[in-house]
């Protein structure tokens, strides 16, 4: 008797300070496949991207993701690039965007397709509050409270 293939989801992220956001986009990642792996942001990309560096480094960011039930396995990316060599490594079958990556996803379908990478490439929409579940929101609520 044949053995079903799994499932393998991929998304990437920087998930610095770990909020409800990121866990309902994870189980939204989980539930399109039976196995996820977070490919988790290099500092120096962070720092690139966002101009300041993570608050908790990406060995942490790992660490922490690996914990969660949804997280199958957890990689750290490399810096400053999308890796499509990463990406092929782990032979996704979906790569799954967050709502608030900006990636053009017609655009990054390409990118695989030239890279040989053969993945559907599924958007995952918000299903919380856009500006209470975000890191930048958290960071400016904490200064607002301990900087006055």
């Amino acid at each position: 008797m044949m053995e079903k293939k799994k499932i393998r989801v991929v998304t990437g992220g920087v998930f610095d300070i770990l909020h409800v956001g990121h866990i309902h986009f994870l189980q939204h990642a989980k539930e399109l496949g039976d196995e996820l792996i977070v490919i988790v942001a290099h500092d120096k990309t962070v720092e690139e991207r966002k101009g300041r560096m993570p608050i908790n480094s990406m060995y942490e960011r790992a660490e922490v993701l690996k914990a969660l039930k949804m997280v199958d396995d957890v990689v750290i990316g490399e810096p400053d690039c999308i890796s499509f060599e990463l990406v092929k490594k782990l032979n996704p079958d979906i790569i799954a965007l967050g709502p608030d990556q900006n990636f053009d996803i017609n655009v990054l379908k390409e990118e695989l397709k030239k890279n040989g990478i053969n993945a559907e490439v599924i958007r995952i929409p918000y299903s919380y509050k856009s500006d209470i579940a975000k890191t930048s929101k958290i960071i400016q609520k904490i200064v607002e409270i301990f900087c006055e």
